[in-house]
């Protein structure tokens, strides 16, 4: 069994910085890609940013403000500077096995709030 277990959110002001940590407990495979996503209420899951053995993806809203990082294994970092209001949201950490049905992982999320 893989778990995801992310921690570090909370609640920041406007401009202010915040880092987010994800661990795997359990079995420790290693995932082709690790990303965080986000999701605030009313409003779908997105994609937040992304990284392979090959390349890191960003998304618009949050390029140049954010960094994504990992240590060999499965530890995902998520960096966030500059932090505005529509950044408050949960944060999830995902992790790709394999392409395809049953190689999805998430973790349970982690609360990040953002005051003006």
């Amino acid at each position: 069994q893989v778990q995801l277990v992310e921690s570090g959110g909370g609640l920041a002001q406007a401009g202010g910085s915040m880092k987010l940590s994800c661990t795997t407990s359990g079995l420790q495979p290693t995932f082709i890609s690790m990303a965080w996503y986000r999701q605030a209420s009313d409003l779908g899951r997105e994609m937040v940013a992304k990284i392979t053995d090959v390349y890191t993806q960003y998304a618009d809203s949050v390029l140049g403000r954010f960094r994504v990082s990992r240590e060999p294994g499965n530890t995902l970092y998520l960096e966030m500077n500059n932090l505005q209001p529509e950044d408050s949201a949960t944060y999830y950490c995902y992790g790709q096995l394999w392409p395809g049905a049953g190689g999805d992982y998430w973790g349970q999320g982690t609360q990040v709030a953002v005051s003006s």
